[in-house]
């Protein structure tokens, strides 16, 4: 499939929306409302800092919702307005955050099914309105829902949107594109819909193993069985790793993604030489702005002396992992949560540690002052980190007025 041609030809279609529909300023005063904080405003204007009591609070410079993740929830928003009587659907998630995708549900956007793994979009009928999420969606998701006859609204981040572009240079000058990625999460799958022939890997480990098998050769078959749901369909390891781009989910480390780029240019280079390298690899720079932004910021966090670091975001939220990632990694007590229910009764809280589960962690805060960093990802709203920093100043409060009652 040239998908090229199809998303021009999509692009040109009545039914295709990749713009609000005039209900900015009004949309804009609704989501203000519900999603923003005055209490972050304030902080923001005292140098990020706040201190009540025993409890010093830091935020980190960047945080929280991005541009593109505000823009595709004004466009949802919009949507349901211009809609007001049709039937509207979204492909997945419109971004990685409870909150706002149950207020979606509230305003009657139904969600996609997943049944055995499959989404089913068997309910979805001619005339009916899908938005597409800021992640994007699947070159095959939006050909259904074109040939169906659907009004599509199309929320892509343009940084996401960047990637696209990239992969298909690397399909036009027939390279594999190496993905930087998770192989499930649905970015990483909309943007090797886009691409030709393609191999997904996690992490530095992963990377390493394809460059050994550039250089050494080994066990096809391990090596496939290894990527199993990680490269495009009939991938020879042996005939599609010699001409390579890299491209990336927009969402990962930043660090880990360059670190990769350049072990598979070294790669490339001690394989062909100086002179072939051209002819050999491709590389864009498509890490996200806001992305950046965020981990940088955290990078500035995790140089004070904090007791432990709250990290505010969706446990299926990449970008809010990745934070997490950068305080564990630095050795500071770190507590991941999607929310500020996952607080309380008392000073208790189910939050989930890297890598694992949800937990219960009773107590919590440490008892006396503490200084408590506080990060959320570009899915979170204002206002979920203010609800989480209110429930800690309240338990510290508490201890407070308990430490006194002791004393008299």
């Amino acid at each position: 499939m040239d998908t090229k041609a199809f998303k021009r030809s999509l692009h040109h279609s009545d039914n295709y929306h990749r713009k609000g529909f005039g209900h900015g300023e009004e949309v804009m005063g609704v989501m203000n409302t519900e999603y923003q904080s005055h209490l972050i405003q304030e902080i923001r204007q005292n140098n990020y800092r706040l201190e009540r009591g025993d409890v010093i609070i830091l935020l980190a410079e960047a945080f929280g919702f991005c541009w593109g993740v505000e823009r595709a929830v004004a466009m949802a928003y919009e949507t349901r307005q211009h809609f007001p009587g049709d039937r509207l659907w979204i492909t997945n998630e419109i971004i990685h955050n409870p909150s706002v995708n149950q207020r979606l549900r509230e305003m009657e956007v139904n969600f996609i099914d997943v049944v055995n793994g499959e989404k089913d979009f068997s309910g979805v009928a001619k005339g009916d309105v899908v938005i597409l999420p800021a992640f994007g969606a699947s070159v095959e998701e939006m050909q259904l829902l074109n040939d169906r006859g659907c009004t599509i609204v199309d929320t892509t981040c343009p940084w996401v949107s960047k990637v696209w572009n990239s992969v298909e240079k690397h399909k036009k000058k027939e390279h594999t594109s190496i993905i930087h990625g998770k192989y499930n999460h649905e970015e990483t799958i909309a943007t090797s819909s886009f691409a030709g022939t393609y191999l997904i890997v996690l992490n530095m480990a992963e990377a390493q193993k394809v460059c050994d098998y550039i250089l050494h050769g080994g066990d096809r078959q391990e090596f496939l069985d290894y990527f199993a749901n990680a490269h495009s369909v009939g991938f020879d390891p042996d005939e599609d790793l010699v001409r390579l781009g890299v491209a990336n989910q927009t969402t990962m480390l930043k660090s880990e993604t360059e670190m990769i780029g350049k072990l598979f240019e070294k790669t490339l280079l001690q394989k062909y030489g100086p002179t072939e390298l051209n002819n050999h690899f491709m590389s864009f720079n498509t890490i996200c702005d806001a992305t950046q932004e965020r981990q940088d910021a955290m990078f500035d966090l995790v140089k004070e002396d904090l007791s432990l670091m709250v990290v505010i975001g969706g446990f299926n939220s990449s970008n809010t992992t990745h934070l997490q990632e950068i305080a564990v990694e630095h050795g500071i007590p770190s507590v991941h949560i999607d929310s500020g229910d996952r607080i309380g009764p008392g000073n208790r809280v189910h939050h989930k540690p890297l890598g694992k589960d949800l937990e219960l962690l009773e107590p919590w805060l440490p008892a006396g002052k503490i200084t408590v960093g506080v990060t959320s990802g570009a899915s979170t709203p204002d206002k979920a980190v203010e609800d989480v920093m209110k429930k800690i100043l309240a338990i510290k409060e508490k201890e407070a007025e308990t430490m006194l009652e002791v004393a008299g």
